[in-house]
Parts: structure tokens; sequence; C-alpha cells
């Protein structure tokens, strides 16, 4: 993105300089032709303004002001070439604009859809959650009431906090998978600008 903004300020640049050489270039063929007017335009006796009125001449283009046609062709082919160039890198930044704006609106489809999943599984979870601790809080009533516990309560108990722990695992691994992305992209914007 820094090379587009370089490009365009040195064809802004050039532009600018192109354009002051055509001014000038103007301006002495304004001059030139005035002072060929006023050479061959001679004012007649009776309606010359009195002396004291009397304007001072236009001083002559010097010599080295005249517009050489070689440098006027050269300088209009700088400028179209410059206003090419120009025009091909406005068309680049706008087909560039146009695949960020599609490439946005995708991730945030897709970002979207990422959250929704998120909160689906953030639910599951918290109601596998809550139905073992019911299932702990069952198992813990009966053994304070003195009932005896089989092996397999003990294990539908152990079973549970596996599952509760499985179910914590899985969702850290749900937070990292949606925070490597933005990493990822983060690390990338360093790279380019370094």
């Amino acid at each position: 993105m820094s090379d587009i903004a370089e490009y365009e300020r040195r064809i802004a640049f050039a532009l600018e300089r192109i354009g002051r050489g055509v001014e000038a270039l103007k301006q002495r063929e304004a001059l030139q032709a005035q002072a060929a007017q006023d050479a061959t335009h001679q004012p007649e006796p009776e309606t010359a303004p009195p002396a004291e009125a009397e304007l001072p001449p236009v001083p002559e283009a010097p010599p080295e002001a005249i517009a050489d046609p070689g440098e006027v062709a050269e300088l209009k082919a700088a400028l179209a070439a410059e206003q090419e160039a120009n025009a091909q890198l406005s068309e680049r930044v706008r087909a560039i604009r146009e695949k960020q704006d599609t490439t946005l609106g995708a991730m945030e489809r897709k970002y979207g859809a990422a959250v929704r999943a998120q909160e689906a599984a953030f639910k599951e979870v918290a109601a596998l959650k809550q139905a073992n601790a019911a299932l702990v809080a069952a198992n813990r009533k009966l053994m304070d009431e003195g009932v005896a516990f089989s092996e397999e309560a003990l294990m539908a108990e152990l079973q549970s906090l596996r599952a509760a722990r499985d179910g914590e695992s899985a969702e850290l691994e749900q937070i990292i998978a949606g925070l490597d992305p933005i990493i990822e992209a983060a690390n990338r914007e360093e790279e380019t600008d370094a």
C-alpha cells in the first residue's frame, strides 16, 4: 500500500511540473503574439493619445524564452504518459479497494457464523456443566445419607468429572482457534509494515 502512495505522490509531482511547463509555454506564446500584434499595429495620428498618457512598450520575450517545438512535443508526450500511468494506478487502487471490500464482507460473514457456533457451543458446555453439577450433588447427597455406593455410581461420577474437564478443554480449544486468525493477521500486518 505504501508503494501506491509513493507512486501517487510522484505522479502528482510530475503532473504539477508538466502543468507549470505548459503554463509557461502558453505565457510565452501570449507574449510573442502580443509583441507581434503591437509591432504590426501603428496608431493613427488623429486618434493617438497624448504623449504623457502613452503606455510603456511591451517587452519582447528574450530569445531563450521562445518555445522549442520539440520541447513542447516532449512535454506533451510526458504529460500524456503521466496521465496514462495515473489512470492505471487509479484503476489498480479501485481494484484493490473492491477486493478488500469483498474480502472484508466474506470475513465478516465467517466471523458471524463462528460467533454463532461459539455461542451454541458455550450454551452446550453450560448445560453439560449444569448436568454434571446436578449429578455430583445427587451423589454427595446419597453419600451423606449413608446409602451404600456401588462401583457404578462412583464410575458415573468420575465420568461426569472427566466429561466436564473435556468440555472445558474443548472450550479452550475453541477460544484458541478463534484467536489464531486474529494473531496471524496482526503478525502479517507487522511484517508488511516492517
